[in-house]
């Protein structure tokens, strides 16, 4: 973690392996960089996230709440909440809703997290 601005992770995240979250930035103009002129910007991640081993967090970005970030994923602008984002560049592949067909997830139904692990894993399968 390069953290020359704030990173704020919320609760009951799950971060991988080899995740990188950076914060810090660098002109892509030559001379400019050449100065040595640098800036930072805040990285936010939600609650209830899940990042895959070898994502990418570059600066400035915003991960909302209940979602998942594929494996080896590049992000590199803000991810709405209740979703499941992968690639590179890191992109929206599916908007996620509860069981009951709200767009929040009870931390205490025992059913629906059971159920959510198995949808996870089937897109995660199914992505592979």
């Amino acid at each position: 973690m390069l953290d020359e601005a704030p990173v704020t992770i919320g609760d009951d995240c799950f971060i991988g392996p080899n995740v990188s979250i950076y914060t810090a930035c660098h002109s892509t103009d030559p001379v400019e960089r050449n100065s040595r002129r640098e800036w930072a910007e805040p990285v936010t991640i939600g609650n209830n996230v899940w990042i895959g081993g070898s994502a990418t967090i570059l600066p400035g970005v915003t991960i909302g709440d209940n979602v998942t970030i594929g494996a080896g994923s590049v992000v590199v602008k803000d991810i709405p909440s209740n979703s499941i984002a992968v690639g590179n560049p890191c992109k929206v592949i599916k908007s996620i809703l509860h069981l009951n067909g709200s767009s929040r997830r009870s931390k205490r139904c025992s059913r629906c997290a059971s159920a959510w692990v198995r949808y996870v894993r089937t897109i995660s399968l199914s992505t592979c």
